[in-house]
C-alpha cells in the first residue's frame, strides 16, 4: 500500500507535537491574533444557537445523565459537568447548523472544536486571560488544519468526514497547549488522538450523527491530552507511519509535505474563513451567483424556467444528489434546496431551514427545474477552486444569463470582514441572549488580547439561554 503514495514525511509527528509545545503568545503573528478573535465570536454564536436544537438536546441529556464531576459549563444552559463532556456536547452544538467557520484546504471546521474545548480548561482553571485563549485555539488551529491539508481531498473522496477525522487533531493540539505539554507529551497527545479519528460523509444525507462528529473529536482530543498528561503512550509516528498511520490509511494521495510547509512562518491559522451561509460550504459560491443574477435582472422565482451549475467534481460528489425533505442536515448539504431558497427567499440562514419550509411544494417546484454537472473548466482549476461555481439561468422569456464566482464569499481570497462577522453573530443569537449581553461578548472578543481574565466571558456563553 505505502509503495503507491508519496514518501512519507520522517518525524513529522514529532515536528508538529515541537511547535505545538513550544510556540507562545509573542509568537503569533498579528494577522492569527485577528483571526482568532473573530473566530471566538462566531464560534461563541455557533455554539449558542446550536445548543437550543432538537439533537443538541439529545446529546445534553445524555451528558446530563452521566453525573459527571461539574467543572466546565454546558453553554446555554447554566449547568455543568467534566471538561470532556462540555467538549463533547459544546462542540457538538458547535457544529449543529452548518454555521461554524471553515478551513479551505483541510475542509475542517476548527472553531466549533477549539473553542470548546479552551473554554473547558479556562473554566477549570479559572485564572486564563484573554492571550491564553488566543494561544490555545490557535494551536490547535495549526495543527488540526496542517493534518488536514497533508490528507488531501483523498480523505473525503473515501468516504471520511474531515470534523472528525482531521478535527481529533485540533482538539488534542488545543488541549495540550490548555495542559502545557511538554514536547514528548504533546507527541503522545496526537499520538492517541489518531487513534479515535473517525467520522463518515453518508451522514450527510440526513443523520444527525454529522453534528456529533464535531463532539467527538473535541472529547477525544481531551481524552489524549489528558491521557498523555498522565504517561499514557501513544503512536509516536502517527501521522507519518507507513502502516497504519494516519495519512497512509485515510489517504489514497496525502500530500505529507504539508504537514510542515513552512511551519511558524506561513500560518494556516491565518487563512480560516467564515460561512455568510448556514449551509454547507461548498455550494456558497452556487448560491451567491444565482443571488447575483437574480438581483441584478430582477428576476422572481417564477421567471426562471431552468438553471444549470457548474461545480467541481468534489462539490458535485458532496452536494448534488437527489433532494428528499429527511431532515436539517440533509436540506443544508444539499446544493438545490440551497438554490430553491435562494430562488424564494434571497437569502440561506436560519430560517430557511426550519423543519416546516423543507418540502414546500414551492421549493420542490424548484428544484425540478435545476440541473448540475461537473464543470471540467473548474476541476481543471485545481483543490484551490473547489468551491467556485459558474451558474446559468434560463428565464420563461427566453434570455440566458450566467455568472462565476470562482472564490466564495467568507474565504481567505474573498473574505467576510470582522464587522460582517460581528452582525452574523448578533443575527445568529438573538434569540439566545440578552441585548447587553450580546453587546458585552462582542465588547469582550473585540478587546480579548487584553482581557485579564476570560470568567466574564464563559459566564456569559455559559449562562441559561433567554
Amino acid at each position: 500500500m505505502s509503495d503507491t503514495k508519496p514518501p512519507l514525511l520522517k518525524d513529522a509527528t514529532r515536528d508538529l507535537a515541537a511547535f505545538a509545545a513550544g510556540v507562545r503568545y509573542d509568537d503569533l503573528p498579528g494577522e492569527v491574533i485577528a483571526r482568532i478573535k473573530t473566530s471566538v465570536l462566531d464560534s461563541v454564536g455557533c455554539c449558542l444557537f446550536g445548543a437550543t436544537l432538537p439533537w443538541t438536546r439529545m446529546v445534553q441529556a445524555m451528558v446530563e445523565a452521566e453525573g459527571a464531576a461539574p467543572v466546565a459549563s454546558l453553554f446555554g444552559t447554566g449547568r455543568k459537568t467534566s471538561i470532556a463532556g462540555a467538549a463533547l456536547l459544546n462542540a457538538t452544538a458547535g457544529h449543529a447548523f452548518e454555521l461554524d467557520d471553515i478551513h479551505k484546504e483541510s475542509i475542517v471546521h476548527p472553531g466549533s472544536i477549539a473553542l470548546p474545548v479552551a473554554l473547558a480548561f479556562a473554566e477549570r482553571d479559572g485564572n486564563w486571560s484573554g492571550r491564553d485563549l488566543i494561544l490555545a485555539m490557535a494551536t490547535g488551529y495549526e495543527i488540526g488544519t496542517r493534518v488536514g491539508n497533508a490528507a488531501t481531498m483523498s480523505l473525503f473522496f473515501r468516504g471520511f468526514h474531515p470534523q472528525g477525522t482531521s478535527g481529533v487533531f485540533v482538539a488534542a493540539a488545543t488541549a495540550g497547549k490548555s495542559l502545557a505539554l511538554d514536547t514528548g507529551r504533546m507527541q503522545h497527545a496526537l499520538g492517541i488522538a489518531g487513534s479515535q479519528a473517525g467520522g463518515l460523509m453518508a451522514a450527510q444525507e440526513g443523520a444527525m450523527v454529522k453534528r456529533f462528529h464535531s463532539g467527538r473529536a473535541a472529547q477525544s482530543g481531551v481524552y489524549s491530552a489528558v491521557l498523555a498528561e498522565r504517561g499514557f503512550t501513544g503512536i509516536v509516528d502517527v501521522l507519518e507511519a507507513a502502516y497504519g498511520g494516519y495519512l497512509a490509511s485515510y489517504a489514497d494521495t496525502p500530500n505529507p509535505a504539508r504537514l510542515t510547509d513552512e511551519l511558524g512562518i506561513v500560518w494556516e491559522a491565518a487563512k480560516v474563513g467564515y460561512k455568510p451561509h448556514a449551509s454547507v460550504t461548498s455550494i456558497h459560491s452556487a448560491l451567491d451567483a444565482l443571488a447575483y443574477l437574480m438581483n441584478m435582472h430582477g428576476l422572481r422565482a417564477d421567471d426562471i424556467q431552468s438553471v444549470d451549475v457548474g461545480v467541481s467534481r468534489m462539490t458535485h460528489v458532496h452536494c448534488a444528489w437527489e433532494y428528499k425533505a429527511q431532515g436539517v442536515t440533509a436540506a443544508q448539504m444539499n446544493l438545490y434546496y440551497g438554490l430553491a431558497v435562494i430562488a424564494h427567499d434571497g437569502a440561506a440562514f436560519v430560517r430557511q431551514y426550519r423543519e416546516d419550509r423543507l418540502a414546500d411544494p414551492r421549493l420542490l417546484d424548484f428544484i425540478e427545474r435545476i440541473h448540475s454537472h461537473v464543470d471540467a473548466e473548474i476541476d481543471a482549476m485545481g483543490p484551490a477552486f473547489r468551491h467556485a461555481a459558474t451558474v446559468s439561468v434560463r428565464t420563461r422569456d427566453g434570455r440566458t444569463l450566467s455568472h462565476q464566482i470562482l472564490n466564495r464569499r467568507g474565504s481567505p481570497e474573498s473574505p467576510l470582514s470582522a464587522d460582517e462577522v460581528e452582525h452574523k453573530f448578533r443575527n445568529v443569537v438573538e434569540a439566545c441572549l440578552r441585548d447587553a449581553d450580546i453587546d458585552r461578548i462582542v465588547s469582550l472578543v473585540r478587546g480579548l488580547e487584553s482581557v485579564d481574565d476570560v470568567n466574564e466571558l464563559i459566564a456569559l456563553v455559559a449562562s441559561p439561554r433567554a
